[in-house]
């Protein structure tokens, strides 16, 4: 890839995605954007740069763009503690002391979902010892590859270790052809969750509840700090009063302004109270 195609892809990523392409990640993007040559049976990057954003190939191609360059790592329970907080006392709070009785929850970069069905178990554990409550999930990504994969709601047994058997058992079940090794969410699990395309880098969120719950964690890193303060705030603008923000570990909102007192190692509250 010569510098010139190098930069018209970074320009586009950083100004559209707002993930960060330095230099030193331009061997990382061949690699991703290989994988799209062999589909269209191209043999450079500068074909497929003029493709991309040629007149033909953009409405066509860009979707398969944004899938390749970001990053969906994700797993079930993934940072357990925050759902420990969540469980032990977030929970409690909203629904006991406050008595809400429909918790909206939002998994902001919910990638190929494991988080969102996370959240999922986790409530309906809690609703197993708690007065009756409902609740919904969004899941949001802008992949609409990895959404794909959310929807149906069907992983590996390899990626469902995490998963206690309890939980398996209750809210999963295994395919019937043992060779295969997968399990999917029950249709309970999944009809409580929502997943849907979003851009970050959008000058406004088509979404119109406030979220109680906010789960946007190891989204940031990727971003430079002009972008980390105009997501995080327009994500604050869907937070409920008094509603908490997990953030990732290796992430700081410290140069933003806003009411979050932080609670617990990456887990905010909005101070504003309803």
């Amino acid at each position: 890839m010569n510098e010139e195609t190098f930069e018209t892809f970074k320009v586009f990523i950083e100004t559209n995605l707002g993930i960060k392409i330095p230099p030193s990640k331009k061997v990382m993007l061949e690699s991703r954007l290989a994988k799209r040559l062999r589909a269209l049976d191209m043999h450079s990057y500068e074909e497929y740069c003029a493709y991309v954003f040629g007149p033909t190939g953009f409405e066509k191609e860009i979707q398969h763009l944004i899938n390749e360059v970001t990053t969906n790592e994700t797993e079930f329970f993934r940072e357990s503690h925050h759902y420990e907080l969540l469980e032990s006392k977030i929970l409690p709070e909203l629904v006991v002391q406050k008595k809400i009785e429909e918790i909206n929850i939002w998994s902001v970069a919910a990638s190929t979902g494991q988080e969102a069905y996370t959240l999922a178990m986790v409530l309906e554990e809690f609703g197993k010892k708690s007065k009756r409550f409902s609740y919904r999930i969004l899941g949001t990504d802008i992949s609409a590859k990895v959404l794909q994969v959310a929807q149906a709601g069907i992983y590996t047994e390899h990626q469902a270790e995490k998963i206690p058997a309890s939980y398996l058992k209750n809210y999963c079940v295994k395919n019937r052809d043992p060779a295969q090794k997968t399990i999917r969410f029950k249709p309970a699990i999944r009809d409580r969750i929502q997943f849907r395309r979003l851009n970050l880098m959008d000058s406004s969120y088509p979404i119109k509840k406030k979220y109680h719950i906010v789960f946007c964690r190891n989204v940031f890193i990727y971003f430079d700090r002009p972008t980390q303060k105009k997501v995080l705030e327009e994500i604050y603008s869907h937070l409920a009063p008094g509603g908490y923000l997990f953030m990732g570990h290796s992430e700081n909102i410290g140069n933003v302004n806003l009411p979050l007192q932080n609670i617990a190692s990456a887990v905010y509250q909005n101070k504003v109270q309803g």
